[in-house]
């Protein structure tokens, strides 16, 4: 279960989070790898965590590979994993799938082989055409060579009527090249052609807690990851704590500008953020007009005159991240908000 993290700062912990937790719920796209190469610091944070006795399971919305291709890419990495280590949003859209519809019912599937793979385990029976007599449709990533008919076939069947489900919604996916465009593009291009709304299993939504935690079994699980909109509020929905690195899609002024939904319990550069403590963010009354100041290693942040976002001190630029999150995040309460956060990230370099 979550430590009571108020969503008003980052948390601290006096021992490194691979002790604190018997579970990392890693994201693989932008946290261990990104366009298939080793995240710099992952595979050597990883290795040191799993030896200290820390269980890794990698949690991916991405419904393209099978377990076995993605544990077998892992070890590739140096990264040693097992097939039951890996659990995709592929599993979690089968199985409910299989929870609402008869055994041996045919699906059209628009995606690759791990969604097929998926939906043969719950005993259902993927088809390719709308023209099959499918009696649902599923939507996974299918790569950047899924062609452009399979949409067009999604359509039709859902068009007549038929239950759509999706395995996430993702706008983007990061690569090795950049950010492209992720399975929640390809779903939107069903939703304009249809009117009609997918169910959807991966996250932040429920059933893809339900399949992490029926397959790790985890106790005090940390889920690890590079989006606030999927893995920060998975974390949040499932009321599990959260560590948001640096190396994928968030950068810094997207988190300072996080709701409570969004807002990690710990945010680090990189997978090393693991195997250290968390510094505390502490907070003190101003007797300027700085109202309510915040501070992290040598670093102070506040707003002042209600608009300014102010970033003073020095030290790890980190530390001056998490300052300043506390300042936006208390200010900001429970909505959304428009402080200039540009200048004090630029201070950071990060």
């Amino acid at each position: 279960m979550s430590q009571q993290h108020d969503r008003y700062r980052p948390a601290g912990s006096s021992t490194a989070l691979s002790a604190a937790y018997d579970t990392a719920l890693l994201d693989l796209d932008g946290v261990v790898y990104a366009g298939g190469e080793a995240i710099v610091h992952a595979v050597e944070s990883l290795g040191t965590a799993r030896d200290g006795g820390m269980h890794l399971a990698y949690v991916t919305n991405n419904a393209l590979r099978t377990p076995d291709a993605v544990a077998e890419h892992l070890t590739e990495l140096g990264v040693p994993a097992e097939a039951a280590d890996v659990i995709t949003s592929a599993q979690a859209v089968a199985r409910l799938m299989a929870d609402q519809l008869p055994a041996g019912s045919r699906v059209l599937v628009v995606g690759g082989e791990g969604l097929r793979v998926a939906l043969r385990e719950r005993g259902l029976v993927p088809v390719e055409s709308a023209d099959d007599d499918p009696v649902a449709v599923v939507q996974g990533y299918g790569g950047p060579d899924l062609a452009w008919g399979r949409f067009a076939e999604a359509s039709y069947a859902v068009a007549r009527g038929l239950p759509w489900y999706a395995s996430n919604t993702d706008l983007t996916i990061p690569g090795a090249r950049g950010i492209a465009p992720g399975n929640g593009a390809a779903v939107e291009v069903v939703r304009i052609a249809t009117g009609a709304e997918p169910q959807v299993a991966g996250k932040p939504l429920p059933p893809m807690h339900r399949e992490t935690v029926l397959r790790t079994g985890a106790k005090r699980p940390l889920v690890v990851g590079d989006r606030l909109d999927t893995d920060i509020e998975g974390a949040f929905n499932g009321g599990v704590d959260s560590l948001l690195v640096l190396t994928g899609v968030t950068d810094a002024a997207q988190l300072l500008a996080a709701p409570p939904q969004h807002r990690p319990t710990y945010v680090d550069r990189d997978l090393r953020g693991l195997l250290t403590g968390q510094p505390d963010v502490t907070s003190e009354r101003s007797e300027g007009d700085a109202g309510e100041v915040f501070r992290c290693g040598g670093w102070t942040a506040a707003v002042r005159d209600g608009e300014d976002l102010v970033l003073e001190g020095e030290g790890d630029p980190l530390d001056g991240l998490r300052a300043l999150c506390g300042a936006a995040w208390t200010f900001a309460g429970e909505a959304a908000f428009g402080l200039d956060t540009e200048k004090a990230v630029a201070a950071l370099g990060l």
